[in-house]
């Protein structure tokens, strides 16, 4: 027996264990076979299995597999977090913006409250300037009469039984074509931005290029006492779905 075919017996029975055992075998049943060319001895040694590892610096074909590219979950992964990553920021700007928007309503609706009460406080005094200038005795006395139950527009009368919407742009008083305008509910008409060409002001007529407001305002007046009128100036508007109201509220007396 020839020591190729022994040599080959004992790979059948004892494999190789390692890469480099592997290649040695090969190489030595190489070179015992007296018939085997110079050109398959070369495709031998040149075949990738026989290329050992050294130091993680050579690697086989197989398992350079590994390593190429990125797969679809590791991509999908990288797009979510980034995705995150933007979401984070973009949320808490666009909560900033809302909070900012709604003070500016909030700041708004305080001051056209406000004004509400001023009107009615100046309708007062103009009722008394009349009853001065009218002379007689008991001017004051007279005057908070007529502003309360007079028969005349300048009287609040109105505004006592159901709410009444306030545009400073009409002539001062209650009624049709005043200032002050009954509504029942829903019959409130909102308040529109206009512009005279200097300035911006709120009123209620939609025409010369106004703008709508959420905004929509009622004033009434309850009666304390004989000598005491409570006066209450709502401004209500929808924001984002939700309603909200600023309520002004103060008491005026008549003049002694």
């Amino acid at each position: 027996m020839s020591m190729k075919t022994i040599r080959e017996l004992e790979t059948h029975f004892n494999p190789p264990s390692s890469p480099r055992e592997v290649c040695g075998r090969k190489r030595l049943t190489e070179r015992d076979g007296a018939s085997t060319s110079r050109f398959f001895s070369r495709k031998r040694r040149r075949t990738p299995f026989c290329r050992i590892p050294e130091r993680g610096i050579e690697v086989g074909f197989r398992e350079q597999n590994i390593f190429r590219g990125f797969t679809l979950i590791e991509a999908m992964i990288a797009v979510s977090i980034l995705a995150l990553a933007v979401a984070g920021p973009l949320f808490g700007a666009n909560r900033a913006i809302v909070a900012a928007e709604g003070a500016r309503y909030q700041l708004t609706a305080s001051y056209l409250a406000q004004e509400g009460v001023e009107y009615v406080r100046a309708m007062r005094d103009d009722e008394y300037l009349l009853a001065y200038q009218a002379g007689g005795t008991n001017t004051s006395s007279a005057a908070w009469t007529d502003f309360l139950t007079g028969t005349d527009s300048a009287a609040i009368t109105q505004c006592q039984s159901m709410a009444c919407t306030l545009d400073p742009a009409l002539p001062m008083g209650t009624g049709s074509g005043f200032s002050l305008n009954p509504c029942s509910g829903s019959a409130c008409t909102p308040l529109y931005l206009a512009n005279n060409g200097t300035t911006n002001y709120y009123t209620e007529q939609s025409g010369n290029g106004a703008v709508v407001q959420p905004f929509t305002r009622t004033i009434q007046a309850f009666t304390v006492s004989s000598t005491e009128e409570r006066i209450v100036s709502t401004v209500a508007w929808n924001f984002h779905g939700i309603p909200y109201t600023v309520t002004v509220i103060d008491h005026l007396t008549s003049w002694q």
